[in-house]
């Protein structure tokens, strides 16, 4: 599979943490578990993954029926985030993911938790992720990869925050 980018505003380089969910299996991929594997290994059309996490299981929230296959991966990019965000659709949708309700199965979710550069707001992204605080599905992959990082909202570290939400 290749990512086709476009021309995007690029600024200087800067680290992304991104959460990465699957629980539906794929056509060429399989399990959701592979799934997240080949996704890791297409973020690198968008920028460096330096470090991976590794993949765990979580329950399905919402109205989705299966379990999930949740992990984080840290992507060095010189993408701004709009146009981040735009890639990371874009490979959701190669991986064949359609418009579903909130929390529904899926074959691939991608979602920007944290950014070095601090924190973002548009119309259609915030960074910190909203809802990340909370998500021991989002925090134990981040844990394993990201300790140290500050919620530049909060102050606190992925450690910390994955210690309160247990």
């Amino acid at each position: 599979m290749t990512l086709r980018t476009s021309k995007h505003p690029r600024v200087m380089s800067s680290n992304y943490l991104i959460a990465l969910g699957s629980n539906r299996p794929h056509h060429l991929y399989g399990s959701p578990r592979s799934v997240l594997a080949a996704a890791m290994e297409e973020c690198a059309a968008l920028g460096t993954v330096s470090a991976r996490s590794p993949i765990v299981t979580s329950d399905p929230m919402g109205p989705a029926q299966r379990s999930f296959a949740n992990a984080a991966c840290v992507l060095e990019s010189e993408y701004d985030p709009p146009a981040l965000l735009a890639g990371l659709k874009r490979l959701e949708r190669e991986f064949g993911r359609r418009t579903a309700r909130r929390w529904g199965d899926r074959v691939l979710d991608l979602d920007i938790i944290l950014w070095s550069a601090g924190t973002y707001t548009s119309r259609t992204l915030t960074i910190p992720h909203r809802e990340f605080r909370g998500r021991d599905f989002v925090l134990k992959p981040a844990l394993e990869i990201a300790p140290d990082w500050r919620d530049p909202v909060t102050g606190l570290t992925v450690r910390h925050l994955a210690a309160r939400s247990t």
